[in-house]
């Protein structure tokens, strides 16, 4: 087995390790080592917040994932609380089948949803690799593995991989990753077969319109 495709496979769970590893570290950074830490959910918006104590002035509170208020830093708690509250109350005025489908798919915004497109066209594409390999071995009375199998695996690989990128799920990128590589390498194979196939059969025929026969 050539190295080039073990390489590729564990350069690429490095890659899928290191999006992942990031947004997780940026979380679970602390600004302040000596303030108290929680998660919180807005609607169907999850941040962590740390508080701490401010003196006299009671405690101030400093968010992450909550990007309009992560970037004023520490503030004073009264402000803190009516932002929670407004962040709510815009949550509770959204129509309730709008605020059952975000939640459903666990996503703040419908911005959001190209992720879960994504997501939903990579497991599209899995059925259907299986769909496509399951009729062809039907109609041929044996298993046979199509080349469209491993073109839907790889479309399928590679959505999945960004959606998993996106949700920071460790276990799904682990899987896609190794994967990818595999898919893409079957159709590598597949491609050098029928380039050899397609130069012996022309070098065949071109010895046969010379009339050296490969049996004289």
């Amino acid at each position: 087995m050539k190295p080039g495709p073990i390489i590729a496979m564990v350069a690429l769970i490095f890659i899928g390790m290191w999006l992942v590893l990031q947004p997780t570290l940026d979380r679970s950074e602390r600004i302040d080592p000596d303030a108290y830490y929680l998660e919180v959910k807005l609607g169907a918006r999850q941040i962590v917040v740390e508080y701490r104590l401010a003196g006299e002035a009671g405690y101030e509170y400093h968010s992450k994932g909550w990007p309009e208020v992560d970037q004023l830093g520490w503030i004073p708690a009264i402000e803190f609380q009516d932002r929670m509250a407004a962040e709510m109350d815009t949550w509770k005025a959204r129509p309730a089948f709008e605020r059952t489908m975000l939640g459903f798919f666990n996503i703040s915004s419908w911005v959001n949803f190209g992720w879960i497109a994504a997501g939903l066209l990579g497991q599209a594409a899995f059925f259907g690799r299986m769909m496509v390999q399951w009729i062809i071995s039907e109609k041929n009375r044996e298993s046979i593995v199509p080349t469209a199998f491993w073109w839907l695996s790889l479309a399928g690989g590679v959505c999945l991989f960004s959606y998993f990128v996106w949700r920071v799920d460790f276990i799904g990128v682990l899987g896609q990753s190794t994967g990818i590589v595999i898919y893409a390498r079957n159709l590598r194979l597949i491609h050098k077969h029928k380039r050899r196939y397609s130069q012996s059969e022309t070098e065949a025929s071109a010895a046969e319109s010379s009339g050296d026969s490969p049996d004289s």
